[in-house]
C-alpha cells in the first residue's frame, strides 16, 4: 500500500480562484443543513442539490454529450483534444437517494483534460423508488457493457461517496463472477459501510460540515433494510479485498465516514491488492469534487489523473 498525506446549462469557462478552506466551511455547513436534511422529502433534496451543483463552472473546450448504456442514460464528458481509447466511468454520490451527473461534471472535465480520457457519468436508479440492488444492477451492467466494447480501450471504474461504494461493489461482483477486472478503481470519500456506528466518534461528527448521522441513517434505510447493511454487496468494506485491480482511495480527515477509507486501504493492501491511499488533512466530505476552488482538490485531481494514466498504460501493455 502506498499511503500519502499531501501538504443543465451549457458548459461555462472555469475561473482560477482558489479559496481557503476556512472560508468555505460556513457555506458548506449551510448547504448540509439546507439540503442534506432527513426531515425533507427526497424530491426536495434532489431539487436543491441539483440547483447548487448545476452552477459549477467547466473548463473551456469541455463537451458534454449523452448516450445510453444498458438502458441507463449516461453523460459523456470530454476535454478538448482527449483520446478515445481511455475511459473512466464515474458513479456520483448522494447516499443512493439524491445526486446526479451534474455534481461530478467539473471533476470529470478536469480529469479528462489531465488524464487524456473520456469520463462517463451514469444516471443510475435511486432509492427509495428503486432500492437495492437496482443501483448495483445498473452499475454492473454499465461496466460490463464498457469492458465488452471492441476497441474501447482500458476502463477505470470510479465513484464518490455512495457512488464509490457502488463502484467497489461492482468491481467485487466481477471478481466473484470470474469476470475480467477493469484497469483500476478510484474511490473518492467512499461510503462503504452503511451499518457503521455513526456516533462512535463525537469529534468526527463535529468536524464533518456536510454529513450528519441522521441523514446517513435515512439514506441507508431508504436503500435497503438494516438487516442487509452488513451484506458485502451493500457495504463492500465487509468483503474480502484480494484479487482486485489497483485502487486509489482518497478521503478527508474531517469526514464522518473517513475511518472506513483507512480500514479499506489496510485490508486491501494486506490481501495483496495494490493500493494508493491519501488522507487529506482538514478536508470535508467529497472535497475532491471541487478542483479549481480548493487547492487540496487540485492535488487530489492530479493524483487521480496520474493513477488513470498509470493503470491504463499497464492494462494496454498487458493486452
Amino acid at each position: 500500500m502506498t499511503a500519502r498525506r499531501p501538504g443543465r446549462a451549457g458548459p461555462r469557462r472555469a475561473g482560477g480562484v482558489r479559496l481557503a478552506p476556512v472560508l468555505l466551511r460556513p457555506g458548506l455547513a449551510q448547504f448540509g443543513r439546507r439540503v442534506l436534511d432527513p426531515g425533507l422529502s427526497w424530491e426536495l433534496q434532489r431539487r436543491r442539490f441539483d440547483q447548487v451543483t448545476s452552477a459549477a463552472l467547466l473548463p473551456r473546450g469541455t463537451t458534454i454529450t449523452e448516450t445510453t448504456l444498458s438502458g441507463v442514460r449516461t453523460e459523456v464528458v470530454s476535454a478538448r483534444g482527449r483520446p478515445d481509447r481511455r475511459t473512466v466511468v464515474h458513479f456520483h454520490g448522494g447516499g443512493y437517494c439524491i445526486g446526479s451527473a451534474l455534481m461530478a461534471r467539473g471533476w470529470a472535465a478536469r480529469l479528462s483534460g489531465q488524464a487524456g480520457c473520456r469520463v462517463l457519468l451514469p444516471e443510475y436508479r435511486l432509492a427509495p423508488e428503486h432500492p437495492f440492488p437496482a443501483a448495483l444492477d445498473d452499475a454492473r451492467a454499465i461496466v460490463t457493457a464498457l469492458l465488452g466494447q471492441p476497441g474501447a480501450g482500458p476502463v477505470v471504474v470510479s465513484g464518490d461517496s455512495a457512488g464509490a461504494g457502488l463502484a467497489l461493489s461492482a468491481v467485487l461482483a466481477r471478481r466473484d463472477a470470474g469476470e475480467p477486472p477493469p484497469a483500476g478503481c478510484i474511490l473518492l470519500s467512499p461510503w462503504i459501510d452503511l451499518g457503521a456506528h455513526r456516533l462512535a466518534s463525537p469529534g468526527q461528527v463535529r468536524r464533518d460540515v456536510l454529513l450528519s448521522p441522521g441523514w446517513l441513517e435515512a439514506c441507508a434505510s431508504a436503500y435497503t433494510p438494516p438487516s442487509q447493511w452488513a451484506d458485502p454487496a451493500v457495504s463492500p468494506l465487509h468483503a474480502w479485498h484480494g484479487g482486485l485491480p489497483p485502487l486509489l482511495i482518497q478521503a478527508g480527515s474531517d469526514e464522518l465516514i473517513a475511518p472506513a477509507a483507512g480500514q479499506l486501504a489496510g485490508r486491501a493492501s494486506a490481501a495483496g491488492t495494490q493500493v494508493s491511499y491519501t488522507r487529506f488533512p482538514r478536508m470535508w466530505h467529497d472535497f475532491g469534487l471541487q478542483p479549481g476552488v480548493v487547492a487540496a482538490a487540485d492535488s487530489a485531481l492530479a493524483q487521480a489523473a496520474w493513477f488513470v494514466r498509470a493503470v491504463t498504460r499497464t492494462s494496454a501493455a498487458a493486452g
